[in-house]
């Protein structure tokens, strides 16, 4: 893991403000108070080029101990940065700010606290960065509607109710070890759940490189199993509805500074919390910095969420180059994980050899 920067102080501030106008961000402040101008490709649209981090211990839902409050307050704010970059923090203690207690969030921030029986490299040592990770703004959490904080309640159809109890049944039902096809698709190195759409911080190597032409915008995720993602901008129809892939078709259209970029064709299997083959995504690329670019985007399935629903993540400049993930090459764990399961059985039924 190379180290990334991460300046939260300035996403902090970027990611609590409303959307400037366009003629505005052309001359916005830069982050050293300076008169900022916003980068331009030959055609004139905002060049979103390069290395980007969105690394975060905000989470996606607000905890139900902040119901209610949409942003911490400066000393609160103040108060979690410090515990959270101190020195010795792992940095894949992700759902530690779900804790209210400041005691026990402190002891849950440290590796050396976990039980002796826990065997794993020093996350602090693999993958803290020179910046270390921290809140990405004030707010309590990176969805930001329903004012609630939280993704919505399941849709109100009978058919919704039926299929998730399907899915869970399915589930209960199946040997999770009776084959490949039972195994997660991240462990099948097909694709991992914050690649999107819509992106979510990854726990870590957590760098999106932007690459950029006046016909396509290309989003390649460090932690990643799939492609490349390819977005045309120039007009052409979506995939017809009988063709649905995991990542779904995107499209992609400027709409004065921002890049706006909707996508459908999913599959069942895509699953985005939850989300069925229905799901449409609409996501919002901003720069509103030289440091700053801030990502939205907006889930919809009427088949499984009773309203749409958005958040809101900044992607912070950082430096390259991004390591090739590599899942496939040389990965024998799907293999191995499948023997050690035949062994259990063969030794449970008395059979070992």
């Amino acid at each position: 893991m190379r180290h990334l920067g991460l300046p939260f102080l300035i996403i902090a501030v970027a990611g609590g403000l409303p959307p400037a106008p366009a003629a505005a961000q052309d001359r916005a402040a830069g982050t050293d108070g300076s008169a900022w101008t916003m980068p331009r490709m030959p055609d004139g649209q905002p060049d979103l080029q390069g290395f980007w981090t969105t690394q975060t211990f905000t989470p996606l839902q607000r905890p139900e101990h902040l119901a209610g409050r949409a942003f911490h307050s400066e000393e609160e704010w103040a108060a979690l940065q410090a515990q959270l970059t101190a020195e010795g923090v792992d940095p894949l203690a992700g759902n530690v700010i779900n804790i209210e207690d400041p005691d026990e969030r402190e002891a849950r921030l440290y590796q050396t606290n976990r039980d002796p029986s826990y065997v794993h490299y020093d996350n602090e040592i693999w993958l803290r960065t020179p910046v270390p990770k921290g809140l990405s703004t004030r707010r309590t959490s990176l969805i930001t509607d329903p004012p609630n904080g939280r993704i919505p309640a399941p849709a109100p159809a009978p058919e919704a109710e039926a299929r998730a109890a399907a899915r869970a049944e399915a589930r209960r039902a199946r040997d999770p070890f009776h084959g490949h096809e039972t195994r997660p698709l991240s462990e099948r190195c097909i694709v991992w759940p914050h690649n999107g759409p819509p992106m979510l911080p990854p726990a870590y190597n957590d760098i999106h490189q932007i690459l950029q032409t006046p016909d396509h915008v290309v989003i390649f995720t460090e932690l990643n199993n799939s492609l490349p993602r390819i977005i045309p901008l120039d007009g052409r129809p979506a995939l017809p509805d009988a063709i649905q892939l995991i990542p779904g078709d995107s499209r992609g259209r400027w709409e004065g500074d921002t890049l706006v970029v909707e996508s459908g064709n999913f599959t069942d299997k895509t699953r985005f919390q939850g989300s069925t083959a229905t799901l449409r995504v609409t996501e919002r690329f901003t720069r509103v910095d030289a440091e700053t670019i801030r990502y939205e985007f907006t889930a919809d399935d009427p088949a499984t969420w009773a309203r749409p629903w958005s958040a809101e993540i900044p992607m912070v400049a950082t430096e390259g180059p991004m390591y090739e993930y590599a899942c496939h090459e040389g990965n024998h764990d799907l293999r191995h994980i499948l023997e050690i399961a035949r062994n259990l059985e063969r030794r449970e039924a008395g059979t070992e050899r």
